[in-house]
C-alpha cells in the first residue's frame, strides 16, 4: 500500500506556506476536528502541541483558545479565531501574527479538499517565521495526513 503523503504547495510566495489534500470524509467532519482544540494534538504534525489549556469545547470567530507547546522549552501560545465559516474555513492567529487558516472545498457529499496555509508576511518577528521554511511545510503535510486518518475513520 503506498503511503498517503500531502502535497506541499509552491505559492511563490515568501512566508506563504501551503499544503493540501484529498480527505474522504464530509466537510462537516472534518472542520469539526479542526474547531475543537481538544484534536488539535491529535493531528499535531510538528510534534510542538502538548495539550489545549483554556479553550472553548468549540472554535467560533472571535474565540480565543491558549495551547501548551514545546520547542526545546515548554510553553504556552494563545489563539484568537479570526476566520469561520462553517464547514469551509477557520483561521486563527498567535501574538507573533502568524496565521493558520484550513479551508474546505466539497469536491462531492464524501469527498473534501483540504487546505492549510500558513501565513507569516504580517509576523512581528520575521528572523523567526524565516526559519520556518525548514520545517513548517513537512510538518504541514504531516499534520493533514494525520486529520485525514482521524476524519475518515469516524
Amino acid at each position: 500500500m503506498d503511503k498517503i503523503r500531502a502535497e506541499i504547495v509552491d505559492t511563490g510566495i515568501p512566508l506563504f506556506l501551503k499544503t493540501q489534500l484529498e480527505i474522504k470524509a464530509p466537510p462537516k467532519v472534518i472542520f469539526d476536528l479542526v474547531a475543537d482544540p481538544k484534536s488539535h494534538t491529535k493531528i499535531d504534525g510538528s510534534g510542538m502541541l502538548k495539550g489545549e489549556l483554556k479553550a472553548p469545547k468549540r472554535l467560533y470567530l472571535g474565540a480565543s483558545f491558549g495551547m501548551k507547546m514545546r520547542l526545546g522549552i515548554p510553553y504556552i501560545i494563545k489563539n484568537t479565531v479570526l476566520e469561520f465559516e462553517e464547514n469551509k474555513s477557520i483561521a486563527w492567529r498567535h501574538l507573533l501574527h502568524n496565521v493558520w487558516r484550513y479551508e474546505l472545498i466539497e469536491i462531492d457529499p464524501r469527498t473534501t479538499l483540504v487546505i492549510q496555509s500558513w501565513d507569516g508576511r504580517n509576523a512581528r518577528s520575521k528572523w523567526w517565521v524565516s526559519d520556518s521554511y525548514k520545517w513548517v511545510p513537512k510538518a504541514m503535510a504531516r499534520t493533514l495526513v494525520k486529520l485525514k486518518e482521524l476524519a475518515e475513520s469516524r
